[in-house]
């Protein structure tokens, strides 16, 4: 199979920390070089591979670099060098969220979908800790596309009643 051109990736995965960054490179069904790229206008180093058939493009904030602004900077120039991407997805992860309801600890896999009013995604400075340790949202963002959506009955399933396909 030929190498895939910066017009065949569709999926961008941006990290925050390194470690995040090594469990994805990990998740990888294959990695291969990348394509010749123009770094003029785009500072991130990327991990080319392969996901389910998905050609998947990885990048990590700059050491030491965190937040909202480091973020945006690596999405706007992932996108901008990969024209092709369907989705650029900031995946990481958490501290928690223990509470009665839903007990959340470090290590679980947590994909949240929209109910009610709430869209399904919770940006961490869209809220505020309240006096009597509440948490009020501030804000939200829109929920998934569906076709994102709309995978994760499969995954339910898979993970529910995993089975070894041929």
């Amino acid at each position: 199979m030929p190498k895939p051109c910066i017009e065949d990736y569709t999926i961008g995965w941006i990290c925050a920390l390194q470690e995040e960054y090594e469990a994805a490179c990990r998740m990888l069904d294959g990695e291969f070089e990348g394509p010749e790229m123009n770094h003029v206008n785009d500072n991130n180093t990327y991990v080319f591979g392969r996901i389910s058939g998905h050609n998947v493009v990885i990048g990590c904030l700059p050491d030491g670099r965190y937040g909202i602004s480091s973020a945006a900077v690596v999405a706007r120039d992932m996108v901008r060098s990969f024209p092709s991407l369907r989705f650029a997805l900031m995946v990481g992860i958490g501290g928690g969220a223990p509470a009665a309801e839903t007990d959340i600890r470090l290590g679980d896999v947590v994909v949240s979908i929209p109910q009610g009013k709430l869209g399904g995604v919770i940006q961490y400075d869209f809220g505020k800790r309240l006096s009597d340790s509440q948490f009020q949202l501030t804000g939200q963002m829109n929920s998934p596309p569906d076709v994102l959506l709309g995978a994760i009955p499969e995954m339910r399933r898979r993970h529910s009643c995993p089975v070894q396909v041929c």
